[in-house]
């Protein structure tokens, strides 16, 4: 694998450890698209350092189980502005 993406794995990790985000705003931040980041911590990363990608994948795997509840709060405040 190249060096650059070695690279870029590790700190889209870091990131969604340190911050909590979900992977489309790791995405935004990293200029890349959201397959892209998503590929780069389920995949790559797990070959590139195993613990890690443990500590990221505990954060996605919340992040997922609280998607329903982001989506319902925006469609919630969505027809609160259209009152």
């Amino acid at each position: 694998m190249q060096d650059y993406i070695s690279e870029r794995v590790v700190k889209e990790g870091l990131y969604i450890m340190e911050t909590g985000d979900t992977v489309r705003a790791a995405a935004e931040y990293f200029h890349v698209s959201k397959s892209t980041v998503h590929k780069d911590v389920t995949e790559r990363l797990r070959s590139i350092d195993k613990q890690l990608y443990k500590d990221v994948r505990r954060v996605l795997d919340k992040n997922l189980s609280e998607r329903h509840i982001r989506g319902g709060m925006a469609t919630k405040n969505k027809y609160r502005r259209k009152q």
